[in-house]
């Protein structure tokens, strides 16, 4: 059975599973100089990536504010979420009134890029497999030794998705047990 894709608008959807259609993938990608991995991909690849990419970040952030809906399925669209490029306060004479959150009802442009930019990783490699050499410090072959360095892994969320995500929540960090507590 074919994967259907199910695109968040920002209503809460509660079977939506992207937060990006094939549509907004093959638009971002258009700007992109390292796009072949994804123009080169069929439509099921590009859907499939699009829905893992959304999976990955839902549960690898921790974002601002709360759910829109308790029902919807992603994590997006969320309701005080703080948005630092909207203005923080307007005066309205000597009451100041706070407008510095993203709208509850939409998909912020960044997260929908995100999920693009993170489906294309993932057509060129799986970044959630097990690293070479896992549990191992070194291998010996026939006289022939490899050492393996713990700390030299490539991450699930690449740099490019972590940025266009920060403004919005912090990455999860599976070894500390903390997250990025933001006031609302």
């Amino acid at each position: 059975m074919p994967l259907t894709l199910t695109k968040e608008t920002g209503a809460g959807l509660v079977d939506a599973n992207s937060y990006a259609d094939v549509a907004d993938g093959d638009a971002y990608h258009a700007g992109h100089l390292y796009a072949s991995a994804w123009t080169g991909a069929t439509t099921a690849s590009k859907t499939a990536a699009l829905v893992m990419a959304t999976r990955l970040i839902d549960g690898e952030y921790q974002f601002g504010g709360v759910k829109s809906a308790d029902s919807q399925a992603l994590q997006w669209p969320r309701y005080r979420c703080p948005d630092p490029d909207r203005d923080a306060t307007l005066g309205v004479g000597l009451l100041l009134t706070s407008y510095n959150w993203v709208p509850e009802n939409l998909v912020p442009k960044p997260v929908v890029q995100a999920a693009c930019e993170l489906a294309r990783e993932l057509l060129i490699t799986d970044r959630t497999a097990a690293p070479a050499g896992e549990g191992l410090k070194y291998y010996n072959d026939a006289g022939k030794q490899t050492g393996y360095d713990k700390s030299d892994t490539r991450p699930i969320i690449p740099a490019v998705v972590q940025a266009l995500l920060a403004k919005y929540g912090a990455l999860i960090k599976s070894k500390s047990g903390s997250v990025k507590l933001v006031r609302v």
